[in-house]
């Protein structure tokens, strides 16, 4: 038994490794992106070692087989040597997401889940992109390199008896007790404990206050617990279907006393372009047609990544899942969302988008969404402007977008989505030092987006169909730049919104409203005095409702009137008042019971109603 003892502590060894790889990868998470975590306890810290045992243990259930399963084939050099190399490889993966995370958070605001890491529609670009993230930030690959090298020296050879006898009955049932025992000890590890149901990824929430969930988490758990995303979403039953409807209802019908406007529309999303970024002096001319426009300066988005921005804007439909819906096991869902709806009402419809065809599965979900036609970098026609990673630059792609648009039959729907303020923020040589630079990497970016925009609407003013259409702005969500109040769950969805139509000197003001994506849908429909049936998850302008809704850091995050409540699936965990506590510091869970339980009930049935609707395919009214 001498040998099979020596196994066993070489296991437990090994596994003490990853153990303490995982601690220090937590504390390094933190220290990278410390301005998020602002109030770290050591309750954060003992919340954590439940999830990194629980996907250590997942991840090496088999490891403990391999290491344990009686037989004298073990104790063999070759069997070990492949062993320890198996499993030092297949931890190493999964460490390697944390070292991801470091970094990406500050995009995301959340720990990577599986369809975030594989990338799924980022087939063409990750090739260009790798090698830019490895030079943007050499210093996490050196250090991974280092790590690498202290693990694989830390995982020792087990001291073996050379001389191996003939296994005993007796030792046989110790062996494979000794077996089953270190496989239930895994398994309770890897459910999280003796608890009645295993740990989810929103329990992080016990250990931790509002916005450190990702601290108490790691990034190889929250893969595992989101690799069948069909499983993300469940009906909560909260209310009967009576109850709910009375509470939240998405069914919207328009039925305007005036007759259709026949009036072109645009819809242009922003890349990064969070509030944080604007009004700073980067983007003069959208500073300026904002004055000319409906501006809502309470805008947020739905999302936190851009995969997340065109179902939000085209479709009515938030992000309320750790998958994006884009990539998905829903993504084929029926939608009726504006280019469907527009099409029926004799519109043209049409998106754009200067990144790559297939880039973020943009150009599958125009074909879901019923968009009639899509321009990538693979339509684009015009002078050499590949920009080396993405695309075509945002000034060639947007003059080739007016002149394509100018050869549609009016009415007309269009979109288009520009790339150019996204890292790398690249942009022409010939521009270099044109633009200022700020005090981020991304507002020389942001400047010449902007000046880009300024030569498409010189070009769109001299066309027919300009005075005739509706222009609408929205960023797809924040920047990994925001500081002070936009790194809270409210400030990291606060992005610029507004409605700008040439024709129309009364569509002007500022609105003081809460303004979502999803309200897009609805407002625009309100607007172009469209006629339909159709389910939408936000409201329209004119509406006085005034709710957002958005999920980040596994919390739903409402927000109604001045106040804004965290609710993690089963309870509130949070209330503020955000116009007056900015950062969050006051919860009022205790103090304003009546309206937490009123908005707490609002989001119960909101939830309820977007999970039914999407696990059922019910996103269109028959």
């Amino acid at each position: 038994m001498n040998n099979y003892y020596n196994l066993l502590r070489i296991l437990l060894k090994r596994i003490g490794v990853v153990f303490i790889i995982y601690q220090i990868c937590r504390i390094a998470f933190i220290i990278f992106n410390r301005s998020y975590f602002p109030n770290v306890t050591t309750s954060v810290f003992w919340g954590g070692i439940i999830y990194d045992l629980s996907a250590i243990s997942f991840i090496n259930l088999f490891f403990i087989v391999l290491h344990l399963v009686p037989g004298n084939f073990k104790y063999r050099k070759n069997y070990q040597k492949r062993l320890k190399i198996a499993f030092f490889v297949v931890n190493l993966i999964f460490i390697a997401t944390n070292f991801i995370d470091f970094e990406y958070y500050k995009f995301t605001g959340r720990r990577s889940s599986f369809g975030l890491i594989t990338a799924k529609g980022m087939e063409n670009e990750i090739g260009g992109l790798i090698p830019i993230f490895f030079l943007k930030y050499w210093y996490l690959p050196i250090a991974f390199l280092l790590l690498s090298i202290f693990i694989w020296k830390s995982l020792s050879n087990p001291k073996l008896v050379t001389t191996i006898e003939r296994i005993s009955r007796k030792e046989l049932l110790q062996q494979t007790g000794i077996l089953v025992l270190a496989l239930l000890v895994g398994l309770l590890f890897a459910r999280g404990g003796i608890s009645d149901k295993p740990i989810r990824i929103v329990d992080a929430i016990n250990y931790s206050t509002i916005g450190n969930t990702a601290a108490v988490l790691n990034t190889p758990y929250c893969i595992l617990k989101t690799i069948k995303d069909k499983e993300a979403l469940v009906d909560p039953k909260f209310y009967t279907e009576d109850e709910l409807n009375t509470i939240f209802n998405p069914v919207v019908i328009t039925n305007p006393n005036e007759s259709q406007t026949d009036k072109n529309l645009v819809i242009i999303i922003l890349e990064s372009f969070g509030d944080e970024n604007i009004h700073l002096g980067y983007s003069p001319f959208l500073d300026s047609l904002m004055t000319k426009s409906y501006y809502f300066k309470n805008g947020f988005a739905n999302g936190r990544v851009s995969i997340d921005a065109v179902p939000s804007t085209m479709s009515s439909i938030p992000s309320l899942m750790n998958t994006p819906l884009i990539s998905s096991g829903y993504s084929l869902n029926e939608v009726y969302g504006l280019p469907k709806i527009l099409k029926k009402h004799g519109y043209h419809t049409s998106f754009f988008h200067g990144a790559f065809n297939g880039s973020q599965n943009f150009d599958q979900y125009c074909k879901v969404a019923g968009f009639e036609q899509y321009f990538g970098k693979n339509e684009y026609v015009g002078e050499d402007s590949f920009d080396g990673t993405w695309g075509v630059f945002d000034e060639e792609f947007l003059s080739f977008f007016c002149d394509k648009v100018s050869t549609f039959k009016t009415p007309f729907f269009t979109s288009i989505f520009t790339i150019s303020s996204h890292i790398p923020f690249t942009i022409p040589e010939k521009y270099q030092g044109k633009f200022p630079k700020g005090t981020t990497e991304i507002h020389e970016s942001i400047g010449y987006t902007d000046y880009a925009l300024k030569q498409f609407f010189r070009k769109a003013k001299r066309q027919d169909w300009y005075k005739n259409t509706l222009f609408v702005f929205t960023a797809d969500h924040t920047s990994s730049s925001g500081k002070g109040k936009y790194l809270t769950n409210v400030g990291k969805f606060k992005i610029p919104i507004f409605f700008f139509d040439p024709s129309n000197p009364e569509l002007v003001g500022v609105s003081a409203k809460n303004f979502q994506q999803i309200d897009i849908l609805p407002s625009v429909l309100d607007y172009l005095k469209i006629k339909d049936t159709f389910i939408s998850f936000g409201k329209p302008y004119t509406s006085d409702k005034d709710f957002v809704v958005s999920y980040v850091d596994n919390l739903y995050n409402c927000i109604s009137g001045d106040y804004y409540l965290a609710f993690d699936g089963k309870k509130s965990v949070g209330l503020y008042n955000f116009k007056q506590d900015v950062f969050l510091k006051n919860n009022l869970l205790e103090q304003e019971k009546s309206r937490r339980n009123e908005m707490e009930k609002f989001i119960k049935a909101y939830i309820q109603s977007f999970n039914r609707r999407v696990i059922e395919n019910d996103l269109t009214v028959q």
